[in-house]
């Protein structure tokens, strides 16, 4: 299988969007994706980028993608906050997210930055132990919060 990975491209959008919404069923939140094409788009390739992507694509099928951004830690400095990493459920197991991790984890080194971060669900044995296989840290003990825009 010949597998091309590339930067992301404004009209990659509407074929991301369709993967979030896989990845939402997979971690049982079907209905919690929010987001319109208009933002999302505007987000990455707007006039303020706030992520950047790697796309994994197969016979010019986008079939994975691993979105990123920049998260400033007080205590680490600069790092790469990995927001999703996502092979469509047919593809997995053929070392399509090993080469979408790699090429976001090079970016990484290649800005000089001080790590990678990411969240996982403590349930996701698989991700988890595909984490493992790289030294990565899984940490227990620190709680998600955060307020929607009715909240603030």
């Amino acid at each position: 299988m010949d597998v091309n990975l590339r930067a992301a491209q404004l009209a990659d959008c509407p074929r991301l969007l369709e993967l979030v919404h896989e990845l939402a069923v997979f971690e049982k939140a079907p209905n919690e994706v929010d987001v319109s094409l208009p933002e999302f788009e505007d987000a990455g390739f707007g006039n303020n980028p706030v992520w950047k992507a790697f796309v994994a694509e197969v016979d010019d099928y986008i079939v994975g993608f691993a979105l990123y951004y920049t998260r400033y830690s007080t205590w680490k400095g600069r790092r790469v906050y990995l927001e999703d990493l996502i092979v469509t459920e047919s593809m997995r197991g053929q070392g399509i997210g090993k080469l979408l991790f790699e090429s976001v984890l090079k970016e990484t080194k290649e800005l000089n930055y001080s790590g990678m971060v990411w969240q996982v669900l403590d349930w996701n044995k698989p991700a988890i132990n595909f984490y493992k296989k790289y030294g990565a840290g899984v940490e227990a003990g620190w709680l998600n919060a955060s307020l929607s825009t009715d909240k603030l």
